[in-house]
């Protein structure tokens, strides 16, 4: 897993996830939580965060700035790290401060966590299960809508890697892209001359596919829905001319037996697509 610190320094930038929060809450808030309203202003409590399942912790910084924009006098003292494997029953946090901001920022702020730590276990659970093996598992664009970066850095603290963060910051040429250019040469050429420094990958179906982007000087390609022997085979042909990625049909069950034919990357929309928000609670005492 990667270091505290390392992760920190994935995170977005601080008014990133200020915006972000700032419109979560306003979804939730609206003109004024009613029900909160109902409490004395002047009053403080102390809460306990504590989760009720093994998981990996992921999403501090979205739940601590919550707080912060509720109430500035919400003090927060964390017992575990993002990228921490954590353990049923264990206390997360500790949080003191007026009670009525508490109460408001509880969902807003547990929504976040819950989801973001089971992006991060479900992420954890694909990189043991290609432990000692020479290949990277890597997320995709199928992130939950306005969750991209959050998701993508969940990713991260789980012990997998990021693809492209969106349409903006590197090209992958998939089949649509092939038939509109007229071939799989020309797509790579167009690419090449407009977008100096830019990563660029391309799609292939076949063996036959592949020999053609490789005669056209693709140096990452995608392997779209090949079989293991396809694979394999792709492996020993390309012999190390390109980083090859393999896509399509990978779940837990299935990934081991893909990373072991080789391939330097495999891609997996599993990651962020289908995530099981972990069970959290926040108590008052």
């Amino acid at each position: 897993m990667p270091t505290a610190q390392a992760l920190r320094a994935q995170l977005p930038a601080a008014d990133l996830i200020a915006a972000q929060v700032r419109a979560a809450l306003a979804e939730d808030l609206g003109a004024g939580d009613l029900t909160a309203a109902l409490l004395p202003a002047h009053q403080r409590s102390r809460v306990e965060l504590i989760t009720r399942q093994a998981a990996v912790l992921s999403g501090s910084a979205w739940f601590e700035a919550v707080f912060r924009q509720l109430d500035a006098d919400v003090t927060l003292d964390w017992e575990a790290q993002d990228g921490e494997s954590i353990g049923a029953g264990q206390r997360l946090c500790v949080l003191t401060g007026p009670t009525r901001a508490l109460l408001t920022g509880e969902r807003t702020a547990m929504n976040y966590l819950q989801t973001l730590s089971g992006t991060a276990t479900r992420a954890s659970r694909y990189a043991a299960a290609v432990a000692g093996l020479p290949v990277r598992v890597l997320d995709t664009r199928k992130t939950l809508p306005g969750l991209r970066l959050q998701q993508k850095y969940a990713v991260l603290c789980g012990g997998c890697y990021n693809h492209r963060i969106g349409l903006y910051d590197a090209i992958l040429i998939k089949e649509n892209h092939i038939l509109a250019a007229g071939s799989i040469a020309a797509a790579l050429a167009a690419a090449r001359a407009g977008n100096p420094g830019v990563t660029i990958q391309i799609e292939v179906e076949n063996l036959a596919e592949l020999a053609e982007a490789l005669s056209a000087g693709a140096r990452l390609v995608l392997l779209d829905n090949f079989t293991l022997e396809g694979l394999r085979q792709a492996v020993v042909y390309t012999a190390g001319r390109a980083q090859l990625e393999a896509s399509g049909n990978v779940d837990l069950n299935t990934v081991r037996a893909i990373a072991e034919t080789g391939v330097d990357r495999i891609s997996v929309g599993d990651l962020t697509k289908d995530v099981t928000a972990v069970d959290l609670s926040m108590r008052f005492v």
